[in-house]
């Protein structure tokens, strides 16, 4: 008999910085001054060195992957917005949360439910062979500026650790439909979508395609349309969840409210979003449907278990929501998302190639922060060495691998820099001494100035440390973010 499958645990993440809408409105309205009725609420934005798999590794590790990365035996990554094309992203995410080195790893594009039908696949798989799996997707839409999507867009991530043991969320069924219904496109030569018309789009595709494929999950799982809890439908325009919601018989009650006020639509990782917003406030034998829409429509039904109490993050997507930092300062967004170039100056200009061979022998140290600990003296380093710390003799130690990327850490020293270039000055770095012993000099990020303080404690964060411009290549590292 085949054992259930569903979700064990889940996490989210969502940038520190959020801009204003308002300011966008202002910034446009000598243009077009309609645009002020638009400014309401907020939208998630990346810092300069955050990007989807940035992203992606910090939903990741509030989803609790290090405490089960024995039992990852697939990592599913989908993004319409990745760094690399002819990379594999998942790849790197694999590295970062040092996984094994024989697990499978594949992204997932192409399509706005890119999302819901990587974890569908995660869940057919891990279904077929029982081996846990880490579905995670993330994106950081670019928005060409004044159009609609500049407004309604967010950035984001969130995962989800599948499996059939300990579950949060069992998964009861799906439907999916398949249509090339063009809502929205991106050539492979352009940089930003092309969007249809939105009425269009809310009748035709969201009232017809996604109401239909709703109606036959319901049927298809026996489920009675007023026993849904959780209406999880997220669309870059509002009200459509819930008319789609009504016309399937789902109670208004249980429809989510969205994100768009706080975070934005981010694009196929806003059904995770939500998904993981809603298990974070669900009680037991809760009903869940979650609606993926995009050239098509995915739709997943879960059913909550007595066991989704034990299972919510620690860092929750809750919290990260309402703990981010607001701006109203609209050149600094264009800026540090590469919207507009500005002169950067002559300390700017150096070369960032990468020794693709350094890369590949270091991987561990450079992506996975992992250092080194003598076995006999219990004394941790950074990078790994084999003559350990303090030795007199000069002998090669008993050294074991030392991940430091979970380790708090607090400052000793610091320094706010705006001699050296940065593209979001000052830039701060400094000591770190980390729990359980280690010392390191990192790049800080996420800072504000009250923040730049001796015995201030930190936290890792994997981030973008500098791009290739000439090559189109994205270098990562760690750094340091204040723990909030």
């Amino acid at each position: 008999m085949n054992r259930p499958v569903g979700i064990k645990s889940f996490g989210g993440y969502v940038p520190w910085l959020r801009l204003e809408r308002s300011a966008i409105a202002e910034s446009h309205a000598w243009f077009d001054a309609s645009v002020r009725g638009k400014g309401k609420g907020q939208r998630a934005i990346s810092n300069w060195d955050e990007d989807t798999l940035t992203m992606a590794v910090e939903a990741a590790r509030n989803c609790g992957a290090a405490g089960f990365a024995g039992r990852i035996g697939r990592l599913i990554l989908a993004s319409t917005t990745p760094p690399f094309v002819d990379r594999q992203n998942a790849g790197i995410v694999k590295e970062a949360l040092n996984l094994s080195d024989s697990i499978e790893t594949m992204d997932v594009s192409g399509s706005r439910r890119a999302g819901t039908s990587a974890l569908l696949a995660a869940l057919n798989a891990t279904r077929g062979d029982g081996v846990d799996a880490l579905c995670i997707g993330a994106e950081k839409p670019r928005t060409q500026p004044l159009s609609e999507a500049e407004f309604t867009a967010g950035d984001g991530a969130a995962a989800l650790c599948v499996g059939t043991e300990s579950l949060a969320a069992e998964f009861v069924g799906s439907h999916t439909t398949s249509i090339d219904f063009v809502d929205q496109f991106r050539g492979a030569n352009r940089e930003f979508d092309y969007a249809w018309e939105s009425r269009w789009v809310r009748e035709e595709g969201y009232g017809k395609i996604a109401v239909a494929a709703v109606r036959a999950a319901l049927e298809r799982t026996g489920i009675d349309a007023k026993d849904v809890k959780h209406f999880l439908m997220d669309a870059p325009m509002a009200g459509v969840a819930a008319r789609a919601a009504k016309l399937a018989g789902v109670a208004d009650a249980a429809v989510h409210r969205g994100l768009g006020g706080e975070v934005g639509f981010a694009a196929s990782a806003a059904p995770l979003i939500q998904l993981v917003h809603a298990l974070e406030g669900a009680g037991p034998n809760e009903v869940a449907v979650l609606v993926g829409f995009g050239q098509g429509c995915d739709v997943l039904i879960f059913k909550t278990t007595p066991s989704i109490a034990a299972r919510r993050p620690t860092q929750s997507l809750r919290a990260c929501i309402h703990g981010g930092k607001t701006t109203s300062n609209y050149m600094r967004y264009l800026v540090i998302n590469d919207y507009m170039p500005i002169e950067r100056g002559m300390r700017a200009e150096m070369d960032m190639k990468t020794a693709l061979t350094t890369l590949y022998r270091d991987r561990k140290t450079i992506l996975g922060l992992v250092g080194a600990r003598d076995r006999a003296t219990g004394l941790a380093q950074y990078p790994r060495g084999g003559i350990p710390l303090g030795s007199t003799t000069g002998g090669v130690g008993d050294m074991e691998d030392y991940p430091f990327a979970d380790r708090g850490a607090k400052v000793i020293s610091f320094t706010a820099d705006r001699l050296t270039f940065s593209i979001d000055p000052p830039a701060y770095y400094g000591m770190l001494d980390f729990e359980g012993g280690g010392r390191m000099t990192l790049d800080f990020t996420d800072m504000d100035p009250a923040d730049a303080i001796v015995g201030r404690m930190m936290r890792m964060s994997f981030r973008v440390k500098s791009r290739d411009a000439a090559r189109g290549f994205t270098n990562y590292f760690w750094k340091g973010v204040p723990q909030r």
